[in-house]
C-alpha cells in the first residue's frame, strides 16, 4: 500500500478497520459512486479473518476428523494402530486456511 502520510487526500467516506464490516461498507460505497479509503492497523481481513472465526472454525474441523476417526468402528470401518492429535499439525493447517493455501 501506499504511504500517504504527507499527501493530501478528498474521500466521500473513510472507514476505519479492514475486517469483515468494513470491507463491505468499503464494496458498497464504491458501488454506490463514492471514493472510500480504508484504514487498517494491520493487515485487510480484521480479527474473524485472521485471529478469530476462520482459524477457530479450520482448528475445530481438525478436531472433528479426529474425532470421526476414533469412532469409525461404529460404522464399520477399523482403524489400525494408535490414533493421535497431533497440534501442532492440525495449528498449522488452521494457519494455511488463514493464508488461503
Amino acid at each position: 500500500m501506499a504511504d500517504v502520510s504527507s499527501a493530501t487526500h478528498e474521500f466521500d467516506l473513510v472507514l476505519l478497520g479492514g475486517g469483515t464490516g468494513g470491507y463491505v461498507a468499503a464494496i458498497r460505497a464504491t458501488q454506490l459512486g463514492l471514493k472510500v479509503a480504508v484504514v487498517e492497523e494491520l493487515i485487510l481481513g480484521g480479527t474473524c479473518l485472521h485471529r478469530g472465526c476462520i482459524p477457530t472454525k479450520a482448528f475445530l474441523k481438525s478436531a472433528d476428523v479426529y474425532d470421526q476417526v476414533k469412532s469409525a468402528a461404529e460404522f464399520g470401518v477399523n482403524v489400525k494402530g494408535d490414533i493421535e492429535f497431533d497440534y501442532d499439525g492440525a495449528l498449522k493447517r488452521s494457519l494455511k486456511v488463514v493464508e488461503g493455501q
